[in-house]
């Protein structure tokens, strides 16, 4: 009884809402996570509860330039990578600066194949490489080749080591070979494609096994179970250190299995794109190089990348739990997930197209966008070692393709704070009010800078005003005498870096521009009838939870639909009937009025009316043509000085209450028939028909004039009737009418049969 005692004065106070009428400002709620882009966020992360939270810095990293295409990276201890590049068959070392904003590069080898999709540093200090599309796996000593076996596939995707042995996932078809490296060391450098089981055995390479599938993508150790993920099926296995036939983990379809990263307790995260093209083609791949000898085209002039296709698949990253069930944490469409990192307990996600990196809060099982790259994509995350002591790191080293580059991912970086939205549209042109923050956490409003800037069209570009600088009130963030249909908003944060900020979503209030009513359709009913509208229904006695959670826009001031109204015949009688409307849904109110052609005097027929229709007694008027108007005010609760009023001309009215003439009314009998002939004329209408009644009760009715078009005030209007329909008529009677309903009436003799 108590609950239901609190509850009433809220059902009553918002049941007295949903009768007032609508607010004429409007807002717009501002959900980060769905409004900010990942490239316009600087130290800031965007979480899928639509707050601002705090998040990594990402730095592109500048130096030497690099290859064009960078497809893997390998730690080589002591702050240095080694990175196997395209088309030229290149693997790289980067070592990173001591300020850490730029980097080194040093060529290691070149194994004479166009791409190095994958490279396993050895203990021993050796490379172990895998490239495309000859499917080569080389052993890189000293900088040069020292072993080198083309395998029967077209692919070398991963490679992983386990003891003394290497792992390699190939495609096309699918496969795993396992390497005994003691034994390729001495393989030698074969030319040749080695397609028979005992001579690949003779270089140290075995079939470990394979997937029905046209792709092993990637490869993963854990705990005792090899994991390997596939394409284009995008399936999940796992082998055990035997080499028996798979345990399938995930069935998929359409997908690519883009990254796998173990857990310590038998957990598994693997990413996953499902899209109609493989990765290595969504990455924008140069011409292959001439063969040498042959002559070298002249390079064009350096250009800036073209920005990439739309991808129109969509990616997730699944959890595979070392005794559950496969769940998906994380979805997003339009976008390519490439690779899979841990920092604590969040997932970090390089993707593309835009350059975007995400992340997963495990605990909370929230989604994040984090600081984005320049580049299209971000396909490798490494984690950078931390410089003193040990524990977790706060640092990644990115691969960045499309154009080539490095990025460092840095969760303790201390550098700016921002964030910028995407073009927010408003719907209408508007004069901005107040953006209101619902809460800050351990962020001072002093900390916050916000700007605006607007533009009354939608181009990206062109447009825009300056960035404006709000002044900050009681009542939230302004912009004074901003005006703007589309609205972007950046924010910067100043100040001690707090790994618990956060800014709750935001809303911005708006006044839409005042548009003026319009007049969407006006009748003019015949006459001679009246209008019975339907009743109003009453107001429901009871308020329903879902009329208060509704978005929907309320308007008890809507009526019946005036097209259900009876009609009943009424001589002497005019309705007209009008539908007006206001673009932003104000009250409107409207005058009918009319003036006699010559005139210059308007008579108010309805003043003020909401109801859609007037009608009024022709009676007292004068015959003649009347111009007639429609005046449209807005009310309240619009102020009186921005209410708007349109004036429309409408069609004119004919009043006429004046029966036609007849001029001539003529009766004949012929041989079998009698004809009946009547002319007339009207003064304003046109003549519409005319009825023959006989004494006998005979009826002829005819609305087709003698000149076969009716389209005169003058016509004349003929039957004929066969004489054993009129047998024992001795008169006529004929009613000639025009088309308001005016009749007159004449009556002769039929002639007798001679």
């Amino acid at each position: 009884m108590l609950s239901r005692l609190r509850l009433a004065p809220w059902i009553i106070s918002s049941a007295i809402a949903l009768s007032a009428a609508e607010p004429l400002s409007k807002s717009f709620p501002l959900d980060f996570y769905r409004d900010v882009p990942s490239r316009s966020l600087r130290g800031l992360a965007t979480r899928s509860d639509g707050r601002l939270v705090a998040g990594p810095t990402l730095t592109d990293l500048g130096g030497p330039a690099l290859p064009e295409l960078l497809w893997c990276i390998e730690p080589a201890g002591s702050g240095k990578w080694l990175v196997g590049t395209g088309p030229e068959g290149r693997v790289i070392e980067i070592a990173l600066d001591t300020a850490g904003t730029g980097y080194t590069v040093r060529d290691v080898a070149k194994v004479d194949e166009p791409q190095v999709l994958a490279l396993k540093r050895l203990p021993d200090g050796s490379i172990l490489a895998g490239t495309s599309p000859n499917g080569v796996l080389a052993l890189v000593r000293d900088g040069k080749v020292a072993a080198r076996v083309p395998l029967p596939v077209d692919s070398v995707f991963d490679i992983v080591l386990q003891g003394d042995r290497a792992f390699v996932a190939t495609g096309n078809p699918a496969r795993i070979y396992a390497v005994d490296l003691a034994k390729f060391s001495s393989a030698g450098l074969v030319k040749e494609r080695v397609r028979q089981t005992a001579a690949l055995s003779e270089k140290g390479i075995s079939l470990f096994g394979e997937v029905r599938d046209r792709n092993v993508r990637r490869l993963a150790w854990l705990g005792k179970r090899l994991v390997a993920g596939s394409s284009p099926k995008g399936n999940i296995y796992a082998f055990d250190a035997a080499g028996a036939p798979p345990e399938l983990l995930q069935e998929n379809r359409d997908a690519e299995v883009a990254a796998l990263l173990p857990q310590p307790n038998g957990d598994l995260y693997a990413a996953l794109v499902f899209a109609a093209t493989q990765g290595e083609n969504r990455i924008n791949r140069p011409a292959t190089p001439p063969p040498s000898g042959a002559p070298e085209t002249p390079a064009n002039p350096a250009t800036a990348p073209l920005p990439p296709e739309r991808f129109n698949g969509r990616s997730a990253v699944v959890f595979l739990p070392k005794d559950g069930f496969p769940e998906t944490v994380v979805a997003r469409a339009n976008l390519a997930f490439y690779a899979l990192a841990k920092h604590g307990d969040t997932l970090v996600i390089g993707g593309g197209e835009q350059g975007d990196v995400l992340g997963y809060d495990i605990p909370a099982r929230q989604s994040l966008s984090f600081a984005g790259s320049d580049s299209a994509q971000v396909n490798a995350l490494v984690p950078i070692p931390p410089t003193t002591g040990g524990g977790a790191t706060d640092r990644f080293l990115a691969l960045r393709n499309n154009a080539p580059g490095l990025a460092l991912i840095d969760f303790a970086g201390s550098g700016s704070r921002s964030a910028e939205t995407r073009r927010l549209d408003l719907g209408t042109p508007g004069r901005l009010g107040a953006l209101r923050i619902g809460r800050l956490a351990e962020i001072s409003p002093d900390q916050l800078k916000i700007e605006l800037r607007g533009n009354l069209g939608s181009d990206e570009i062109e447009g825009w005003t300056p960035w404006t600088a709000t002044e900050r009130r009681a009542d939230g963030w302004m912009a004074p005498d901003m005006k703007a249909r589309n609205v972007k908003v950046r924010l910067e944060i100043s100040g001690p870096r707090s790994q618990g900020a956060e800014l709750d979503d935001a809303v911005l209030h708006f006044l839409p521009q005042n548009r003026r009513p319009q007049l969407s359709e006006f009748r003019v009913i015949a006459p001679n009838y009246a209008l019975i509208p339907p009743p109003e229904p009453n107001p429901p006695v009871v308020t329903t939870l879902s009329q208060l959670v509704s978005t929907q826009e309320r308007d008890e001031r809507k009526k019946p639909s005036l097209m259900s109204s009876q009609v009943v015949p009424e001589p002497g009688m005019q309705v007209v009937t009008w539908n007006v409307t206001d673009p932003d849904g104000d009250s409107v109110a409207c005058t009918f009025s009319i003036r006699r052609a010559g005139s210059t005097d308007w008579t108010d027929l309805a003043v003020n009316s909401t109801d859609g229709y007037a009608q009024f007694a022709t009676s007292n008027l004068e015959d003649g043509v009347y111009a007639t108007r429609l005046i449209a005010d807005e009310q309240a609760p619009r102020p009186a000085a921005d209410r708007l009023s349109v004036i429309f001309e409408t069609p004119d009215i004919v009043i006429d209450n004046t029966p036609p003439t007849i001029a001539e009314f003529k009766v004949t009998r012929e041989a079998g028939a009698v004809k009946v002939k009547v002319s007339g004329r009207d003064g304003l209408s046109l003549l519409e028909g005319a009825d023959f009644v006989f004494n006998n009760g005979h009826r002829e009715a005819v609305t087709q004039p003698v000149d076969g078009i009716r389209d005169s005030q003058t016509e004349s209007f003929a039957a004929e009737i066969p004489a054993d329909r009129l047998t024992g008529a001795t008169s006529v009677e004929v009613n000639l009418y025009d088309s308001v309903g005016n009749r007159s009436s004449k009556r002769a003799v039929v002639p007798p049969l001679h």
